[in-house]
Order: structure tokens, then sequence, then C-alpha cells
């Protein structure tokens, strides 16, 4: 049976060359670089000329890269830590309604201590209205974080008009760029962010690295006490494998990801106008042309999305019906709600998220699998029974 792993949203297969730098580091770059003998200096080099990866592929220096455990991490610290360092000036944060549930869980702790936030709406393709922004800035205001590409329906952001008005004003804003570093275009400097968290796992590195921006200046307190690794501000020791596995993808990203954008852009819209043609009754979520090349975001009316999700695996097709992070939950996706659809409609969606390893006949594979499937899953579905039997124009729109 044909494999065909849609996922890469998730998580992506670490590189081959990721791969023989973590094997490296695991045997014979072991030392603490902490250290100062030969063994410490030696993964101390190491360890900087990652720093000097990571940061390049963002525009950013390398003094201004702390090392973290991964995305949830670095968000959290930028954050929990900014909001608490400028509690002085004011309590009023401003975030969106679709945000990864590592910054909406943050603010909502900060909320139950005493911030008042603001959760901004988004329109029907998922945007954040830049005047929204600047509407709902106050004098009290220290705060803003809004993500550059939305991990479920691929939106991309205006981050950079918005951080031009949060510079103007004098507000820290932070971006969480785990769905679009090393994927697209992402420069600290032409964002006029103050903020940016990245991950490894995203880029084909490995699982356990990521990593926090902080522009020089701007002050990030530490969650955690002991050493002073990462300026004090993410003591303990470093995960070496993992930051320079990290530094590798980054390489390697920043060497691939142009012919990648235009490659896999033409391979999502294969798949979309394919099943645009092929089956009726959906809906294609998220912004039509500002998203990330590899998403597509597809509700099927009258369908239950875990059973789609188990189908599509039995037939060898991994993809998700939302972020990672909640696929245990029953509820429908926040984000999708946000965009306005219906519990019924949200519950019936899917995303799928290509990567390197994708090709076109991956894609002449799923056009050929998924409509079987949806017309089966929709035959034992009592709301399309009553839709096909339904002649009427009113009788039609009463079902959906």
């Amino acid at each position: 049976m044909r494999k065909v792993y849609l996922d890469h949203s998730a998580t992506t297969p670490v590189h081959p060359e990721v791969v023989d730098v973590i094997n490296k580091y695991l045997t014979d770059v072991w030392g603490n670089p902490s250290s100062i003998h030969s063994f410490g200096r030696e993964a101390k080099k190491g360890l900087e000329e990652a720093r000097e990866k990571v940061a390049s592929l963002m525009g950013a220096d390398p003094k201004e890269i702390i090392f973290t455990s991964g995305g949830t991490e670095a968000d959290n610290m930028a954050i929990i830590g900014s909001a608490h360092a400028n509690e002085k000036k004011g309590k009023h944060i401003i975030t969106s309604q679709v945000e990864h549930h590592a910054v909406l869980d943050a603010f909502k702790h900060l909320e139950k201590n005493g911030f008042e936030v603001t959760y901004l709406p988004v329109d029907e393709e998922g945007l954040v209205s830049v005047a929204e922004v600047e509407r709902a800035i106050r004098e009290d205001t220290t705060f803003i974080s809004i993500m550059h590409v939305n991990n479920e329906i691929g939106t991309i952001q205006p981050v950079e008009e918005i951080g031009a008005i949060t510079r103007e004003k004098g507000i820290i804003f932070h971006v969480d760029a785990v769905q679009s570093y090393g994927k697209i275009p992402v420069d600290v400097k032409q964002m006029n962010v103050d903020l940016l968290t990245a991950s490894s796992h995203k880029i084909y590195g490995p699982k356990g690295a990521g990593c926090l921006y902080i522009r020089k200046g701007v002050k990030v307190p530490s969650f955690t006490l002991g050493g002073g690794q990462e300026k004090k501000r993410r003591p303990g020791t470093e995960n070496m494998p993992g930051i320079v596995g990290f530094g590798k993808a980054a390489e390697i990203a920043a060497r691939d990801y142009e012919g990648e954008m235009k490659r896999l852009s033409g391979l999502r819209d294969k798949l979309v106008t394919g099943i645009e043609e092929r089956i009726p009754d959906i809906r294609i979520n998220g912004h039509r042309t500002k998203r990330l090349p590899g998403n597509a975001n597809i509700s099927f009316r009258f369908i239950e999305g875990e059973s789609l999700l188990l189908s599509l695996d039995m037939k060898g097709i991994a993809a998700s019906s939302g972020s990672a992070c909640t696929s245990g939950s029953l509820d429908p996706s926040h984000v999708l709600l946000a965009i306005g659809l219906s519990h019924e409609i949200a519950h019936g969606s899917l995303r799928m998220t290509l990567g390197g390893s994708n090709t076109q006949e991956d894609i002449d594979y799923v056009l050929e699998v998924l409509p079987e499937i949806v017309e089966r899953l929709r035959s034992m579905s009592p709301l399309y029974q009553r839709k096909e039997a339904c002649k009427q124009k009113e009788c039609y729109e009463h079902v959906q």
C-alpha cells in the first residue's frame, strides 16, 4: 500500500544531513559547552555555529537567539516574561482569536493574574485587520502577539504592518513563527518584531529544540533558576544534539526553501483544484493567496472528520483535522469557529500539509482515494441523504 504523509505542520522527518550532525554530537562531541577544557570548547564551538545558522535564517544577530526546548516554551517565555517585565507601564495586552494554544493559554494565564486581554477577531479567511489592531491599542497596552502563519488554515498575517504600528507606539511585539520559519521569508528587522518564536522539528530538525529571538534591549526575565546558560534567560545544560541539529536544519532551509516554496505551491494547487473538481459541498479554509505554500485546509459537509481521517489512514494517507497539539480533543477547532464555520462543518474539516517527500504521484493517489471515501461516508449520513432528496433551494439551505 502506498504511504503518503500529509501532516508536515504537525512534524517533519529529520533530514539525513541533520541525522549525521546529531550522531556526531551524540558520539564524538559530547562535552559540556560550559566547560573550559578542550572537550567543552569543542562543544561550545558547535553551539555557537548553530546559533549563527538559526539567526541567519531570520536576519538576526546570533547574540539575540536563546535556545529553548521548542516553540511552546519560547512562546511562554516571550509572552509571560515580557508582560511581567512591563506590567508597571500597563497591564493591557493583545492577541488574536486564532493563535496556537501555546499562545492563547499563556494569555489566559496572564488574565488570571490581573492582566486585561483583547482577543482580536479575524475575517472569514483568517486575517487579522491591521486597523483593528491599531484601534485596540490603549495607553496601557504594553504587549501584542500575532502569529505569522496560522498552523491550521495557513493564512499569512500582516505582521510587518502590525510591527510598524507597535514600533511607533513603543509596544513590545511578539510573533509566533513556528509555521513560517524556514518555509517562507522571515526577517525580524523587516517585520519590526521584538520577539520571535521558531521550532526545529517543523523544518526537518529534531524535536526538543527551538529558539526565541529577543531583540537587543528587550527585557525577558528567566522562568527558571540555575546556571548562566543562554545569557541566564534559559539556564540548564544545553541540548547539544538537538541544537546542532536545529542549526543544520536552518542551514538546509536557507539553501532550499525558495525552490520548495514554488514546488509545494504547485502541488497544493493541484490538490485543491482536484478536490474542487471531484467533490461537491466543500469549503476551502484560509486565504486563497496569502497562505503557506504547503497548506490545504478543506471542510467536507455532511462528514465527521475523525471518520475521514481514519479512512484515509487505512489507505496509507496521513493527515489531520487541525493542530497536532489538540488532536485528542473532541471540540471543533477554535480557528475554524473564529472564521465563521458552524460546529457541524468545522467537525468535517481536513488539514493536509505538504513537505519535502511529497510528489505529483502522491497527489494523484490522494485524488483517486479521497472522493471514494467521502462518497462512502456521506452515504451513511442522514443529513446528506436528506439533502440529496430535497430539490427545493430553501430545503437545501435548511440542512446546511
